[in-house]
């Protein structure tokens, strides 16, 4: 885990590239006190040994299924599966689990290093007990993600690919039916993947959304605040990010300040979590 001083920073975003009803704004003064955080998301192995240790059952193994990327089944599974009306990219595969992040007959026994995906807040917020962790809170995340830059768009700074070099695993190409894969991966990339940033972090952009601890809310005061941790009240929880799905065309959610929000029985193949503590 890294050791972040704490310390003030501006949070939130309100330029041209935030997006609407996300809730990035107001720009506002944050300040977080020390704590620690891993430097890089969950990995299939780390997710593997407290299955191991524990039994546990995560949400998507109870309920039988859980939402894979269309572009990476046969035709036929396709046809064969339900979509949500607004993103028919997803696929809600049956036996789509952390184990199985494509299905049956699929297998993480390469992906090791991989983040875990196919857990919800709640698989998570399990996880990181079982660890004597728990779940950063937004600020901290942001804060950390930040790596000290100021309002920079992203953990390395303002242009997205620096002397024509990635920096994220995000899509490249015709959203959703081309990847050109330009960045090194079309899926998930191991944990460790490309540089990290100003604190030692890891991906903290692009790859898998990942979990804070925090209820989901729009609306931010925009006076001064010390350690916020969102509502106490609400179905949704927060994901920061981004993924390997990101694309500027419909999702520019790649960047520090980006935000969106999940309810904690949810699982996807794109989404992951780091831990934190208290330093």
């Amino acid at each position: 885990m890294a050791t972040l001083p704490g310390g003030t920073f501006r949070m939130g975003n309100e330029d041209a590239y935030a997006n609407p009803g996300d809730g990035e704004g107001p720009v506002r003064e944050v300040t977080v006190p020390a704590f620690r955080i891993d430097e890089h998301a969950v990995t299939n192995a780390q997710f593997a040994t407290f299955v191991k240790e524990t039994g546990y059952v995560t949400a998507a193994e109870r309920f039988g299924w859980s939402y894979v990327f269309a572009g990476f089944l046969a035709p036929q599974q396709v046809r064969a599966t339900r979509a949500p009306a607004a993103t028919p990219w997803w696929r809600g595969v049956e036996g789509a689990t952390w184990r199985a992040p494509e299905g049956p007959g699929t297998g993480i026994g390469d992906r090791a290093r991989h983040p875990v995906v196919h857990v919800s807040w709640d698989d998570a917020h399990a996880y990181a007990r079982w660890a004597g962790k728990r779940l950063p809170t937004e600020a901290e995340w942001e804060y950390a993600a930040r790596g000290g830059l100021d309002q920079a768009r992203y953990p390395w700074g303002d242009e997205l690919t620096p002397r024509g070099r990635w920096r994220c695993n995000i899509w490249q190409g015709d959203f959703p039916r081309v990847n050109t894969g330009e960045d090194g991966h079309v899926g998930t990339a191991p944990v460790d993947t490309y540089r990290p940033n100003a604190y030692g972090l890891y991906n903290v952009v692009g790859n898998v959304w990942e979990w804070v601890a925090d209820r989901f809310t729009a609306t931010h005061p925009a006076t001064p605040a010390t350690d916020p941790r969102g509502p106490e009240e609400g179905e949704g929880r927060v994901m920061r990010g981004g993924s390997y799905m990101c694309h500027d065309s419909y999702c520019n959610r790649y960047r520090v300040a980006a935000r969106t929000r999940n309810t904690p029985d949810s699982s996807s193949g794109n989404c992951g979590f780091r831990c934190a503590a208290d330093a």
